[in-house]
């Protein structure tokens, strides 16, 4: 860790592992700011970028199966009747966490969202993705889409009938006792209470480092709460989000936060035609970021902004590591090949 943080690879990173239920390893290295510099803490918030699909969205809907308000193979067009009439009405939920909707992967919706107040944005987005065209037809391709995700947000919201920041914190975070596991909305203002924010990007269209505000650019021009991106949080309270799902799926004593079968449901791939499960992404051989001996059965991700975690649900192995790659630039792309590296160094190391 520390030689990545000399090679340059990121300024600073947070690692945590943990097998069988117990932190084996969690140390800080580096920095969480290059200027001025700040040292890089084990309590260090991160900007968790696409983390957010599975550790916000996904459990959302999750809780909202375990209710009975929603089922995975439910349609767009039962959910949102906005839908109706489209030709996405048939798409199902199960088809969006898959991401095998037919959705196209990105728009760059913040540069038609910045032009109206902030209050009608939500709005703007929801007719942006009524009109969206599908790429290919629902089930016959995989392609990793936030589209898909911004319209999984509006699922929960329009069932929940709350916010997603706020239904989480009820109903997941809270419950497990997760005070660093968060949304920051942007009329909070850039930092929350006392929490340091690892810095990302210099970010041109926006003329600052950011810190402490969401990197997305069109999570940002939502208000900082978005389906794709959005949520922030440390190393250590993600993997007690982590664990509680581990043991779920395992059989093991739990807080029943969550329902076993619906868990093993959300890691089980559902399609042959990538390497996703629900939500969750799974080893693609030969090149995983996971490296080389995390099984075929594990569940991770990846977050754009150098964050990512995977957990071995045959060894009960969870690798947490949090980094700030893209400060000061996304032009780094050194974790591409750190990330399998450092899985199989901690893996062999397990294995001893």
């Amino acid at each position: 860790m520390a030689q990545a943080v000399y090679e340059g690879v990121f300024p600073g990173s947070v690692l945590l592992v943990a097998k069988q239920e117990q932190v084996v390893f969690l140390e800080a290295v580096g920095h969480s700011r290059l200027r001025p510099k700040r040292a890089m803490t084990i309590d260090t918030v991160f900007d968790l970028a696409s983390l957010t699909k599975p550790l916000a969205t996904t459990l959302a809907l999750m809780i909202l199966v375990q209710q009975d308000r929603l089922s995975l193979d439910q349609t767009l067009g039962t959910v949102a009747p906005e839908f109706l009439g489209t030709h996405k009405q048939d798409i199902t939920i199960r088809k969006l966490l898959s991401h095998t909707s037919g959705l196209p992967d990105y728009r760059p919706y913040y540069e038609t969202l910045t032009k109206v107040p902030l209050p009608k944005r939500e709005q703007v987005l929801q007719h942006l993705l009524l009109g969206e065209e599908l790429i290919s037809e629902p089930g016959k391709a995989c392609l990793y889409s936030d589209i898909g995700f911004m319209i999984l947000k509006w699922v929960v919201e329009v069932v929940a009938k709350k916010t997603l920041d706020r239904f989480v914190e009820e109903y997941l975070y809270g419950p497990l006792g997760l005070k660093s596991l968060f949304f920051i909305p942007l009329e909070q203002g850039p930092n929350r209470d006392d929490h340091a924010c690892a810095a990302t990007e210099a970010c041109p269209w926006r003329g600052r480092i950011l810190e402490g505000e969401v990197h997305d650019e069109n999570a940002h021009a939502l208000g900082g709460v978005a389906g794709h991106a959005g949520l922030f949080g440390t190393a250590g309270d993600v993997s007690t989000l982590l664990l509680e799902l581990l043991k779920t799926y395992l059989g093991k004593p739990s807080t029943g936060l969550f329902h076993r079968h619906v868990v093993r449901t959300l890691f089980q791939r559902h399609s042959h035609l990538g390497s996703y499960a629900l939500g969750f992404d799974t080893p693609s051989r030969p090149d995983s970021s996971s490296g080389r001996y995390f099984c075929d059965q594990s569940v991770g991700h990846l977050g754009f902004t150098g964050t990512s975690f995977w957990m071995d649900l045959e060894k009960a192995v969870i690798v947490v590591l949090f980094t700030n790659r893209i400060h000061p630039t996304r032009k780094n792309e050194r974790i591409t090949e750190f990330r399998p590296l450092l899985h199989d160094t901690i893996m062999d190391a397990m294995d001893r």
